[in-house]
């Protein structure tokens, strides 16, 4: 059997971050119970498709999954294992908000067999939090992540951003140190991007946000890398951190390119030689699947070119680099044939490093790196 890693999307919120521009509503609350039946029925209609595949991951990502009664959550899972197959040691992970957390919801999700949580932190400093639209403060991290470790949750991970309105150096290694001392097991460092159609973008164009320049960003993801290497932290990908043996699985699945399905609004599928994806409307989800049909809204059939070229855009992000042997095994030609020009450019510029097995991105090349991989693209 293959292995294969699912996605649920739960799009409900509490409330909208400025920053954010995924596929999540606030004020939907009335919807819940027939997009969870529908997210039931769509698993239902790949059940068959599905036959031959063995589940190894399993991610539930928002939208804000803890601000629904978790129950919701316990019957979407108990549904998969009772009509797929699984591995025994299967991850299963569902991001969390600060102050949306209780006892009796974080039993719930241990009992629906969720064994890694990741919590969505931002940062600790509760003005710029405020700046962000992030409805928790500091204090309700903390007490979150006392109930996570209370209930058993021995797999946790945070999320911090970097580059933050009016953040300096000095408030992002304090996150940082902060959070290695409440000993998480992974994190995950995102440099800010601001996206079109949020009210951070109009903020931005308007000069009204007050931004950490482009060389105080470097400085600061570096003294990061630094101060966790030395705190016993991996950093496996150019975003992660881990201490060793937590490294995200599910993730990992899309930095190699392997099977993944996605279900709920919006979500996005990689199976059977095409990527398709659903409707991100949610009256448009909840007709297609009460009437039986999928909601997918678009596919594309991936290309042998397209295929590699992803393949090393995304085997660039791991710290590792691309594994050359895995790379002919999976594609029958050597990576040079195709690229050897390119990696001889960058290898000059001091933005890629080779040996015998791998492929890999300096420390200059990592903070380059949208510069190389455009390079591999078609």
């Amino acid at each position: 059997m293959e292995d294969l890693s699912i996605y649920i999307h739960i799009p409900f919120c509490n409330s909208k971050c400025y920053y954010c521009d995924f596929i999540s509503f606030t004020g939907q609350e009335n919807k819940v119970e027939a997009y969870i039946s529908s997210l039931i029925t769509e698993l239902s209609l790949y059940k068959k498709d599905l036959k031959d595949y063995k589940i190894k991951t399993i991610f539930i990502g928002g939208g804000t999954p803890s601000a629904i009664d978790p129950i919701y959550i316990y019957r979407v899972l108990d549904y998969l294992y009772s009509n797929f197959n699984t591995h025994e040691d299967m991850e299963v992970s569902i991001e969390l908000n600060p102050g949306t957390l209780s006892l009796e919801k974080l039993n719930i999700y241990k009992q629906a067999g969720i064994n890694r949580v990741s919590i969505g932190l931002q940062t600790f400093n509760n003005n710029i939090l405020g700046s962000l639209g992030r409805r928790h403060h500091a204090e309700e991290f903390f007490s979150s992540l006392d109930m996570v470790k209370e209930v058993g949750f021995n797999n946790i991970n945070v999320d911090l951003i970097f580059g933050l309105p009016d953040q300096n150096l000095t408030d992002g290694m304090i996150d940082i140190t902060t959070l290695v001392q409440l000993g998480v097991h992974h994190i995950s460092y995102y440099s800010l991007i601001i996206e079109p159609n949020t009210p951070m973008y109009k903020w931005h164009q308007e000069g009204k946000l007050h931004l950490m320049d482009e060389d105080s960003e470097r400085k600061l993801y570096h003294q990061v890398k630094e101060f966790l290497k030395y705190e016993g932290y991996v950093h496996y990908e150019i975003s992660n951190f881990s201490l060793d043996g937590y490294q995200c699985k599910h993730n990992m699945v899309y930095w190699n390119i392997k099977p993944y399905l996605g279900v709920g609004l919006s979500s996005h599928s990689y199976l059977m030689g095409k990527r398709f994806w659903n409707t991100s409307k949610l009256n448009d989800y909840l007709d297609s699947l009460s009437e039986g049909n999928l909601p997918v809204e678009d596919e594309e059939l991936i290309s042998k070119e397209i295929e590699i070229a992803e393949y090393c855009i995304f085997g660039l992000r791991l710290i590792q680099g691309i594994n050359k042997r895995e790379f002919f095994n999976r594609f029958g030609v050597d990576l040079r044939d195709i690229y050897g020009h390119t990696i001889e450019k960058h290898k000059k510029a001091g933005l890629l490093i080779e040996d015998d097995r791998y492929l890999r991105l300096t420390d200059r090349g990592l903070d380059l790196a949208n510069l190389v991989e455009v390079d591999f693209l078609p």
